[in-house]
């Protein structure tokens, strides 16, 4: 299974993001959880929000929470995380991440916002 993930950018405090997280090397995700952590500069990685792919149950982050929303694209094996009301503490990189008996990782998409 190999993860990529793209739609980072450099975006001013209030603007909006789409990132994206392509999986492949399955035609079938079930069991899987696909989700997002991100890590800031000197900061620990932490976790942001994740989607069960069978059924579509969701968990956000209390800080994320009301302001990024995760979705999936069965058709595509894609999952899309929408961040609107960006903050200046949102700045990290943003990796993609698949759980099924063991984490997998993707490369991340830097997101920069400013103040």
């Amino acid at each position: 299974v190999q993860l990529q993930a793209s739609g980072g950018g450099l975006v001013q405090s209030g603007a909006s993001l789409r990132l994206s997280c392509a999986v492949s090397g399955r035609t079938s995700l079930h069991g899987y959880h696909v989700g997002w952590f991100r890590q800031a500069p000197g900061k620990e990685r932490e976790f942001v929000t994740t989607i069960k792919w069978s059924g579509g149950a969701t968990s956000t982050a209390d800080s994320v929470k009301g302001r990024f929303t995760i979705s999936r694209d069965n058709a595509r094996n894609t999952v899309y995380l929408q961040m609107n009301s960006l903050k200046p503490e949102d700045t990290a990189v943003y990796h993609c991440n698949a759980y099924y008996r063991t984490d997998l990782w993707g490369r991340g998409t830097q997101v920069t916002v400013s103040s």
